[in-house]
């Protein structure tokens, strides 16, 4: 008699907490099941406002991803996930993709750069290159970046896209005079016949500083571009000009 009621009372006591785990546990799950929702749409609308909207329905939300464009709205949800009107249970979690505006960035200065080495630094900066033109151009070795637009240290969107004129060099039958200014005669005369020039007449200048020879000054600018080839007059520098005036009484 006493071993079955030790055995009712065990059997008693492990359905108490039976029913007391299913009040606890079981039933509060059960519910929260049913208290399940479908998510409210809040794409389209500012980021503060769907904000305000999924508190008021008992989720939180946070920022998923970003996409940077000029043509929509600062701050507007463009995605939610879980979907709109996907059935979920409160206090779940939102996360929200919203637009912000394109960033800037600073057109580097390409002149002078190869039409190769330009086109990376723009990739490099997020830009790209738009149209390509050529002309003659003295300035800028064949091949080179010669103009741009926009020009260096202007702003640009990410993508966008840079205007450029590559230089073909010299025109054709052009001659483009060196720069002699420094060198001794020989080598200025040597320039000279490489650019398909010559040396005019020598004029002498005293100065006791310089090596004798030198080139002081030139009767064409440097960079001038010719159309036909002509001589080239040059001024040297000597130690004494009565050398000079000797040389020429012995001739």
């Amino acid at each position: 008699m006493k071993l079955l009621l030790k055995y009712l009372f065990t059997i008693g006591s492990i359905g108490l907490l039976l029913l007391l785990f299913a009040d606890a546990v079981l039933m509060p799950a059960y519910v929260r099941h049913d208290q399940s929702r479908y998510l409210i749409n809040v794409r389209n609308r500012s980021l503060d406002r769907a904000l305000a909207l999924l508190r008021s329905e008992g989720f939180k939300a946070v920022i998923g991803d970003t996409v940077y464009t000029n043509r929509i709205e600062p701050n507007t949800v463009i995605e939610q996930y879980p979907k709109p009107n996907t059935k979920v249970k409160p206090g779940r979690t939102i996360r929200l993709n919203i637009v912000q505006p394109e960033k800037m960035v600073e057109v580097p200065n390409l002149l002078g750069q190869s039409q190769r080495s330009a086109e990376i630094i723009l990739h490099q900066m997020g830009l790209v290159i738009d149209t390509v033109y050529t002309e003659y151009n003295p300035d800028y070795p064949k091949g080179t970046i010669a103009w741009q637009s926009p020009k260096g240290g202007d702003l640009l969107n990410k993508g966008q896209g840079v205007h450029l004129t590559v230089s073909e060099g010299l025109p054709p039958n052009s001659f483009q005079v060196p720069n002699l200014f420094g060198l001794s005669k020989a080598r200025a005369e040597t320039e000279l016949e490489k650019a398909g020039l010559k040396v005019g007449k020598i004029f002498y200048r005293q100065n006791e500083d310089l090596v004798p020879f030198t080139v002081l000054d030139q009767s064409v600018v440097a960079g001038t571009v010719l159309d036909r080839p002509m001589a080239i007059d040059l001024t040297v520098s000597v130690l004494d000009l009565q050398d000079i005036f000797n040389q020429m009484i012995d001739r």
